[in-house]
């Protein structure tokens, strides 16, 4: 995401659970549209440019801080540094330290960072009695980066135990090279990898064999959906196991994709022959064109989609079940009624915090919203 300045603020265009508890989850919701939400903000902790956060071990929240720090919030605010990568990456254009996962027995800790040359990173580092055992740290996976902007750099663990990574278009504006709808490259794409397999071959990581394009001699194995321009945060329901993508326009358009959980992979959201729903620059739809379940335009205040999570906790009941995104630009905390990848109402919770980079989900289901300038704050009923 870009980094631009808007009076004196600092403006960026960043931005298998079982089936039938799946399905019990979905049919728990309250069917019909639903009223917006009252909430608060309540700040918890303030950091320094946090960035991304994961729930840890034993109910804790593990925040990261851009400059390459990661901290855990306690009651008392954040703690000191668990994790210290400062030397190794930058701060430069969009890089730094970008994502953070675990994986789902907590026995492994992941961190998404671009190093000194800019290379997008992914190292796993092993836990033990919920602490991290830095000598164990291991690389999994890199991708050079042709420029310092779309690097993209989220993870997640999906409800399938394997690793997805975001990966960025490479940078520049309009996709220079073409890497959206490319399939020999992994920029511009939403990656699946199983890090724990690759030890039984000797390798970082193994090539799920269910992932979409293994079969094909002209696209890379690690590939799950592709046409990405920038899909800087994207999240999975842990209701139903939905997926979520909230991908960062070029000029115009502001999007967020969906993928049913039932999906295989190989969705192609259309980048860069489109923007959302819309042509790009004279592009013709791509006929597997998978178009975003919601979109925005620029002429108000956003300029650039910060994706979070549908909410599955206890604290809000009429949040239930909503998706809940935001705008690095805007700031607004909004919401999306969804029923079976259809958006069926939207509402403005009615807060803003600030240039808000990103959401995290904790092991309760609640949320919590980062801003870049500090302020870790959870969505609180009002």
């Amino acid at each position: 995401m870009k980094f631009r300045t808007r009076s004196s603020a600092i403006i960026g265009t960043i931005s298998l659970i079982a089936s039938l508890a799946l399905t019990t989850a979905a049919a728990d919701e309250p069917r019909g549209p639903r009223p917006a939400a009252d909430v608060a903000l309540t700040e918890v902790a303030k950091a320094q440019n946090p960035i991304a956060g994961a729930a840890g071990p034993r109910g804790t929240v593990w925040i990261a801080e851009r400059a390459g720090t990661v901290r855990v919030l306690t009651d008392q605010g954040l703690s000191a540094p668990v994790l210290d990568i400062s030397a190794e990456t930058t701060t430069d254009g969009e890089r730094g330290l970008l994502g953070v996962a675990f994986d789902k027995r907590f026995a492994h800790f992941y961190i998404s960072y671009t190093d000194l040359e800019g290379t997008s990173t992914v190292d796993e580092i092993a836990l033990r009695n919920g602490k991290l055992q830095p000598n164990t740290r291991r690389t999994v996976i890199t991708q050079t980066q042709p420029y310092e902007n779309h690097n993209g750099g989220d993870i997640k663990f999906g409800p399938d135990g394997y690793l997805y990574i975001a990966l960025g278009d490479g940078g520049a504006g309009g996709d220079p090279h073409g890497n959206g709808q490319k399939l020999d490259t992994l920029l511009g794409k939403l990656l699946r990898i199983d890090p724990a397999g690759g030890k039984y071959i000797g390798k970082p990581y193994a090539i799920p064999k269910s992932n979409p394009f293994v079969a094909d001699p002209n696209a890379r194995d690690e590939i799950w959906a592709y046409g990405l321009r920038n899909p800087w945060r994207f999240s999975f329901d842990s209701g139903t196991g939905d997926m979520l993508i909230a991908d960062v326009g070029q000029s115009d358009w502001e999007e967020i994709d969906w993928a049913s959980a039932k999906s295989k992979g190989g969705e192609n959201y259309g980048w860069a022959s489109m923007e959302g729903t819309h042509p790009f620059r004279g592009g013709t739809e791509p006929a597997n064109h998978v178009p975003p379940v919601f979109e925005y335009d620029r002429t108000g205040l956003g300029c650039s989609v910060t994706g979070g999570f549908v909410y599955r906790g206890r604290a809000i009941p009429a949040l239930r079940g909503q998706y809940l995104y935001s705008d690095y630009c805007d700031g607004t905390v909004r919401a999306l009624q969804m029923r079976n990848g259809k958006v069926t109402g939207q509402s403005d919770l009615g807060v803003s915090n600030g240039e808000v980079i990103s959401f995290v989900q904790g092991g309760d289901g609640e949320l919590y919203v980062l801003a870049i300038g500090g302020s870790v704050s959870r969505i609180d009923p009002a």
